[in-house]
């Protein structure tokens, strides 16, 4: 009588037990989704907020002899100088494999499974070795940064290299690339107000001459 009794308080016990482990699990679950629902609604929030990013430029057809390549991987955009204020317009936001071709025309980011974009050699702002972007952190150094303009902001576009080592070359490259751009869009504009100033100065040389002529003949 007394063996019965205990094992059925046993089974009691024990049925107990599971009923509770299952309400937790279950509670669990439900909690792991509800959060991952807020974080698809934040994505989504952000998204609409930078509807205004223009689309993404294309490589061109003949983007020139390749100075540079690079394979590893893409962990995302930010605006410039604030590592966590992610951009996940335009497909931005999705980290994925990456291989990268530096031209004298700009660099070529090509993404299997994501959308590719182009970054021209007059959008380059400059480059840096870094160790955070987008949330996600490396060692020291672990993140070649590249920054660009692009819709009237500055971009941060972080990539990891599967051989780190190659960063140097790449910072050295495209910041040399960027001071080239930077120097010639300078003499451009430099030209071009010069040339103003030089018409300028000639119509008010001619407008004097006149007033002058006119003086002379009254």
């Amino acid at each position: 009588m007394q063996l019965t009794q205990l094992a059925g308080e046993r089974k009691s016990a024990e049925v107990t037990d599971w009923a509770a482990r299952v309400g937790w699990v279950v509670g669990l679950l439900v909690f792991v989704v509800f959060v991952y629902w807020l974080m698809r609604q934040g994505w989504k929030w952000r998204g609409t907020l930078q509807n205004d990013l223009p689309e993404l430029p294309a490589a061109p057809e003949e983007p020139g002899e390749p100075r540079l390549t690079m394979t590893g991987r893409y962990h995302g955009s930010t605006t410039a100088g604030q590592w966590l204020d992610r951009i996940v317009a335009r497909g931005l936001g999705t980290r994925s494999r990456a291989e990268l071709t530096l031209t004298d025309q700009g660099v070529e980011v090509v993404r299997p499974g994501a959308q590719d974009f182009f970054v021209p050699a007059a959008a380059l702002r400059g480059a840096r070795p870094d160790k955070g972007i987008a949330g996600k952190v490396l060692p020291e150094g672990g993140l070649l940064v590249l920054t660009w303009a692009h819709g009237g902001k500055e971009i941060d576009s972080g990539f990891r290299s599967d051989r780190a080592e190659e960063h140097s070359a790449w910072v050295s490259a495209l910041n040399d690339l960027a001071a080239k751009n930077n120097s010639t869009t300078d003499s451009n504009t430099g030209s071009n107000t010069g040339s103003s100033t030089g018409n300028s100065t000639g119509s008010g040389e001619t407008g004097k001459n006149s007033t002058t002529t006119a003086t002379e003949g009254a």
